[in-house]
């Protein structure tokens, strides 16, 4: 069993369960009472977002899936909007379609929804008005719902299930439940025809497709929106190929990108996933590279147990907070239960600082520097996402104790620096370094460190690697004590340090085509291919043993090379496939280049062919290597810093922001105004998006957050106002939508 919190987990999950039940059964009731059968009913995960409920019930549930927004008015009321699924809802234009005075329409909160209709956040319908006998929310239409021999599927009060029913049995629903609606024509209103409320009659036009976003292409998927359904799908792609634009649909590409290019496969257990080797490899790489480095500094590998106690987890209040949610516990032996719940490692500060207690007693047992590579499970409740947010994942983590704070500091900026090397000289990611605010920094500890690495195809920042100065926290709180060379008793200064497979899916995301992958060298598992090229009256066996012999001069440069030579595919057919995974060198031998003594190279990552002779092959594709791994980097390097920008107000900010950048602001540097950004960022491209509150469990948020306090800064000249509270500024800070 997984669970946020142990004990009564399981009890409280049952009571969710029920009540989920009672809610759909309570549904399901009233539309029998009105001799209503639903068409088809069903079940699936949670959707929390109508991109979530499109893909649950592809194919299962007829009709047009329902978007529903709750808003309130101070003067006009609460408002339940229930529309097409790709109906734009304006908020401004709101007062003239409803035809109400007031025009300061806001999304109203979760508290309120569950108040007034008794459905949480996610799974409001149309259907939750019985719920609302007071009559304190005005239900408003689509007038496409209610058109004659219209079909919509909605939810029955749950977000796990979707239902089908007719308009015109929606309409005599919510009327017998006394809630007459109001049928309102978004189309119109979208499309700026004027009032498109009233009553009836004349049916509406078809929502407008295909617009221009408000904040424009890059800024679409930056906000968090995503692109609608089989946006982005190339013309006539072939299904063993990348279907999708990186440009037109970020997140189908990726999944489709590393699937197809045989990184990853699919588990069945949500949020977990299977390393195939192409990906494992890559991550070996970065594992050899980043042992090296640790090493170099006296740090060596041990392993510890992935269980821990729950009193050990709790030990350390503040750090343990932000993991409680995503704990997962072990709870039974076989078909008894245990005595004890056991808790999954999320991270090993708990499970490897009591070892620290008994190890050091004499300041001559410092400095202790241990990591270790292992894996680590922490139950995400939001989307997941390969590589990038899953619920186990592999990491490295190292935890140091040293006398003096002098020193653990030196050792948190090492290891930053070697994370910035995994980044910059392995994957060709370019990183910004810098430090985390207070309210972002690591629970439990006195400062964070981070390199933070930049998506340009989706306007948003990731952050890479975290080195940990802890202080003498978990020194006090376990009980960690040494004798100083004075004799005087002392607590350990503490450093914690991680880097995870998320590495991979940033470098996917950073330097990936619309053709698949494209590997940096260093860490490609092939470095070239050959591809011989047979025709008719061609010697196959002498190309073959040629190929051979070109492998072997390649391998003594210390080339990562294969011979594809299966002979049940064309050479067209293996260019795309190694194309899509990514190798950098391709290198065709035909038989006119056997007999002019020469290949043909294509470089992966620019599509340029070169015609090398065999006597000078091995050097010129080593120095292709190099030369394709730093050009990578300053690419995206480039790239990256195009996206920068200064704002020294909000409005320039929240500007710079919708166009997908990052931005470096005056700050500051106090939570209250970090807390304020993110609500302040959250509510306007909501209102903007004319969007539904956003879900707590989505994977990426409208909130703007800070990134970091970049090492690397202009110069802040005296007396600056910060940008959001006019006060002082104390730093630049670097602010961004994250994943």
């Amino acid at each position: 069993r997984a669970a946020g919190n142990r004990g009564r987990t399981g009890d409280s999950e049952g009571a969710i369960a029920r009540a989920r039940m009672t809610s759909v059964e309570a549904v399901t009731s009233a539309l029998e009472k009105l001799g209503i059968k639903p068409s088809a009913m069903v079940e699936h995960d949670a959707a929390m977002t109508v991109e979530a409920g499109l893909q649950a019930i592809e194919g299962k549930c007829p009709g047009v899936f329902v978007k529903n927004l709750v808003v309130r008015d101070k003067k006009a009321g609460l408002f339940l909007l229930s529309v097409r699924h790709d109906a734009k809802v304006d908020m401004k234009a709101l007062p003239q379609l409803l035809g109400v005075s007031g025009g300061n329409f806001r999304m109203a909160d979760s508290a309120l929804m569950t108040e007034k209709l008794g459905v949480a956040q996610g799974s409001v319908t149309p259907l939750a008005v019985m719920n609302d006998t007071e009559g304190a929310v005005r239900l408003v239409l689509d007038k496409t719902l209610v058109a004659d021999g219209a079909t919509v599927a909605l939810h029955p009060c749950t977000n796990t299930r979707t239902c089908s029913i007719s308009g015109a049995e929606l309409l005599a629903f919510v009327n017998s439940h006394g809630h007459e609606p109001l049928l309102a024509d978004f189309a119109a209103a979208a499309a700026g025809n004027g009032n498109g409320g009233g009553g009836g009659g004349g049916g509406a036009a078809k929502p407008k497709e295909g617009g221009k976003p408000k904040e424009g292409g890059k800024a679409k998927a930056a906000g968090g929106g995503g692109p609608t359904k089989g946006a982005g799908k190339k013309e006539n792609a072939s299904e063993k190929g990348i279907e999708y634009t990186k440009a037109g649909n970020l997140p189908k590409w990726y999944e489709q990108v590393i699937v197809k290019s045989e990184m990853i496969e699919f588990y069945d257990i949500s949020g977990c996933y299977i390393l195939r080797p192409w990906s494992f490899s890559i991550w070996e790489a970065i594992k050899d590279f980043l042992d090296a480095k640790i090493k170099t500094v006296g740090v060596t590998n041990c392993y510890f147990p992935m269980f821990v106690s729950e009193a050990k987890l709790q030990a350390e209040k503040d750090h343990i907070e932000d993991f409680a949610p995503e704990v997962a516990w072990v709870t039974k032996s076989g078909d008894g239960d245990l005595n004890e719940p056991i808790a999954i490692r999320p991270t090993s500060e708990t499970i490897m600082y009591p070892a620290f207690r008994s190890w050091i007693h004499s300041h001559r047992d410092l400095p202790i520097k241990l990591n270790q590579w292992c894996n680590v499970v922490r139950w995400e409740f939001k989307h997941p996402t390969p590589f990038l947010r899953t619920r186990e994942f592999l990491w490295q983590e190292g935890h140091t104790a040293h006398a003096t704070k002098e020193e653990a500091d030196v050792e948190v900026l090492q290891i930053l620096e070697f994370y910035a090397a995994v980044y910059e000289e392995l994957l060709a990611v370019p990183v910004i370094k810098g430090r985390k605010t207070e309210k972002e920094k690591f629970a439990g500890g006195d400062y964070t460190t981070t390199v933070e690495a930049f998506i340009p195809a989706a306007g948003r920042a990731i952050q890479g690697a975290t080195s940990h100065g802890l202080g003498q926290n978990f020194g006090k709180m376990f009980r960690i004590e040494f004798e100083g060379a004075d004799g005087k008793k002392a607590i350990p200064w503490q450093n914690s340090w991680g880097l995870t497979t998320r590495t991979l899916g940033v470098m996917v995301m950073v330097h990936g085509d619309d053709k698949g992958l494209v590997l940096p060298p260093r860490v490609a598992p092939l470095q070239a291919v050959i591809v011989p090229i047979t025709m008719k009256d061609v010697d196959e066996g002498a190309q073959l043993k040629t190929c051979g012999e070109i492998a072997a001069a390649l391998r003594e440069a210390g080339v990562r090379v294969h011979v594809d030579d299966r002979s049940n595919y064309n050479p067209g057919w293996k260019y795309s496939y190694w194309e899509l995974k990514g190798v950098p060198l391709r290198l065709e031998l035909g038989p006119k280049d056997m007999a002019k003594q020469q290949i043909r190279v294509v470089r992966r990552d620019t599509n340029d062919k070169e015609d090398v002779p065999l006597s000078i092959l091995p050097q010129k594709a080593a120095l292709l290597l190099v030369q394709m791994q730093h050009e990578m980097l300053a690419r995206a390097r480039q790239t990256r810093d195009s996206y920068v920008a200064q704002a020294l107000t909000w409005e320039d900010f929240m500007a710079k922001i919708g166009a997908g950048n990052l931005v470096l602001t005056p700050y500051c540097n106090e939570k209250e105004f970090e807390e304020l950004v993110k609500k302040r960022s959250k509510e306007e491209a909501l209102a903007a998006a004319g969007e539904e509150a956003e879900d707590d469990r989505a994977a990426i948020s409208l909130a703007v957050k800070t990134l970091c306090i970049p090492y690397e800064a202009p110069p802040l000249p005296d007396g600056t106002p910060c940008f959001i509270s006019g006060k002082p500024a104390v730093c630049w800070t670097l602010w961004g939508r994250s994943y």
